[in-house]
């Protein structure tokens, strides 16, 4: 066959290919280009699963009448100008591919009106041929119909599935959308019946209670707020408590200035900053929104926007790791979760504020007579009669700890307190194994890493990249406590590794770190390693259940949780701690009614 060139229409359904892999897809080219807009209201109905119809209207700036049929032409676009502006894009859709693409496999019609404008114009498109512009009556904005999806490609309508499954992808993308741009108000109805309406969220609340209708109102009530900003990177956001995890990663939601993306780089940033805070095999639920600068990131590098890739991914790793780090690191025993509130980026606090009055191994003997007095008779003045209204009395105007004082232990396992709010009850073990593994962690983090020199050598068979990786980031590999030569083409010695480590499988950790730095530039094995190594430590050097505590050890073991880092869960991610109100009591044994 000689060459030629592709008619205008196969070219479009060949890129439609690419753009429209099903009704979702439409939705959420179109909504992206409402939002580009600047549209304040987006309304979305959608028919037999968007099959039959997708119509989406918005309050956005419009299309002027002369423009309206080059905006269906392939290429055209207001959005880039220049190859400055590809490297800086700072819209959802630039490419110009989207509505001519959608145009060339359904019956289209798109209407609008600009501001200054008397009247409206529609256009319309059946298979790829264009009608003229015409004069319609429109309010400032635009309408978008597409009607009979695939109706000219048979072939990719046989792909379809059900109708709900192809509603429920839909209902997935704008749910996406809507929780990346909470001032935009969201309307979806499906067959005509209402699905969703979200109005626009002008403050804190309401965008947290939006979230709460998207995610639901228990990820809502469990979730910490962010708002940091470091070395230009801005990250906003909600991240859910430890306790609130999940079995799959279904709750997990990135934006990168403003555009839903799926990345490595941020994904594995937050399982650093949640590694000794989850049970195993357990995922943390967030919605985050990373702020910078537009040429730092390249947002063409996947045909449909789904991914993006930073410039320095190692630097917007470190920023977004130490950010989180730093929020679940302020979860602290009886520090209220409910309010948002606001994380700044800081140097993350080294060890506990203070030192611990509970003693470290399970054996050893009793807090000094001094802290045990200081404890009783702050006990003692709160219980006093009528010093203090429990029932009504605020914990810092009492001057009640959070945790509130010990009243008993039940069979060995719990401690019972009470505070202002009501009982408290606490896992012993649980707690004092979080608090052990925190002061550990501190005492070997501001320490130099000290390295063990192996009696024989390791030597490890390697490819040729990972011998060169090897030999190019010696000084990296040294600061994670390995010393490893290349000894040839396709070989490599470790000499030295952390002592801490000794018990290690060289070899493997090799391996393993050489696997992180060749996906993403940096590498968590040997901490993450260590930690381990530490939390077994804790573990075996905690109270264990069935030992008997008095009550200045119980009292002692809950001033320490109150100064100890993510002490809300243990080293697996358990709960270290619940409480029961007054009036969730009084509502039990019906007092009052």
């Amino acid at each position: 066959m000689p060459i030629r060139k592709l008619p205008s229409h196969l070219v479009n359904q060949i890129a439609a290919g690419e753009v429209v892999e099903r009704p979702a897809s439409v939705v959420k080219e179109l909504v992206e280009n409402s939002l580009d807009a600047g549209a304040g209201s987006i309304s979305i109905d959608i028919v037999a699963g968007g099959e039959k119809l997708i119509r989406i209207s918005d309050d956005g700036g419009g299309i002027p009448g002369d423009e309206l049929k080059l905006a269906l032409s392939r290429h055209a676009t207001s959005k880039i100008s220049s190859l400055d502006d590809l490297e800086a894009v700072v819209s959802l859709g630039f490419r110009g591919e989207a509505l001519p693409s959608v145009a060339s496999v359904s019956r289209f019609s798109v209407c609008s009106r600009v501001g200054d404008a008397a009247t409206g114009f529609v256009v319309e498109a059946n298979g790829g041929e264009l009608s003229e512009a015409r004069p319609a009556a429109h309010p400032v904005g635009t309408t978008v119909e597409v009607r009979d999806l695939f109706y000219n490609t048979p072939a990719r309508r046989r792909f379809l599935r059900t109708e709900r499954t192809e509603f429920g992808h839909i209902d997935k993308w704008l749910k996406r959308l809507a929780l990346s741009r909470p001032a935009v108000a969201f309307s979806l109805t499906h067959n005509r019946r209402p699905v969703l309406n979200l109005p626009a969220a002008r403050d804190e609340t309401a965008e947290r209670e939006r979230v709460g209708r998207v995610l639901g109102p228990a990820f809502a009530e469990n979730a910490l707020r962010i708002d940091a900003e470091r070395d230009g990177l801005a990250i906003a956001g909600y991240v859910a408590l430890p306790t609130f995890s999940r079995s799959q990663p279904d709750l997990q939601f990135w934006f990168v200035n403003g555009r839903a993306v799926s990345d490595r780089t941020l994904a594995h940033a937050v399982r650093h900053a949640y590694r000794d805070v989850l049970f195993h095999g357990r995922h943390p639920a967030y919605v985050l929104d990373v702020t910078m600068d537009p040429s730092a990131v390249d947002a063409n590098a996947h045909p449909a926007k789904h991914e993006v890739r930073f410039r320095d991914g190692r630097s917007v790793h470190g920023i977004v790791a130490h950010t989180l780090e730093t929020a679940l690191a302020e979860t602290r025993a009886g520090t209220a979760t409910q309010a948002p509130a606001r994380v700044a980026v800081a140097a993350p606090p080294r060890g506990m504020a203070a030192q611990t009055d509970m003693p470290l191994p399970a054996a050893s003997p009793s807090p000094s007579p001094r802290a045990v007095s200081s404890v009783l008779a702050a006990y003692d003045d709160w219980t006093r009669p009528g010093t203090v209204d429990s029932r009504v009395a605020e914990p810092a105007a009492a001057g009640v700890p959070p945790l509130g004082f010990a009243i008993a232990q039940l069979r060995g396992i719990y401690i019972l307190a009470e505070n202002a709010d009501g009982l408290v009850i606490v896992d012993m073990h649980a707690a004092h194994e979080r608090i052990t593994y925190e002061k550990l962690k501190s005492q070997f983090d501001e320490r130099t890493l000290v390295r063990q020199p192996l009696l024989v050598p390791v030597v490890v068979a390697v490819s040729e990249a990972e011998a060169e990786l090897v030999a190019s980031m010696s000084a990296l590999l040294e600061q994670l406590g390995l010393v490893v030569d290349r000894s040839g083409p396709q070989r490599v010695t470790v000499r030295e590794c952390p002592a801490l480590l000794r018990d290690a499988d060289p070899e493997a950790l090799l391996r393993d770190v050489l696997s992180d730095l060749a996906a993403s530039g940096s590498s968590d094995r040997v901490e993450r390693a260590r930690h381990e190594h530490l939390a077994t430590m804790a573990c075996h050097g905690s109270v264990r259940a069935n030992r008997r505590l008095g009550l200045a050890e119980m009292n002692a073991l809950l001033r320490d949780m109150e100064r100890t880092e993510r002490a809300d869960q243990c080293n697996h991610g358990r709960p270290t701690w619940t409480s029961v109100s007054l009036e969730d009591l009084d509502r039990l044994f019906l007092r009052g009614q």
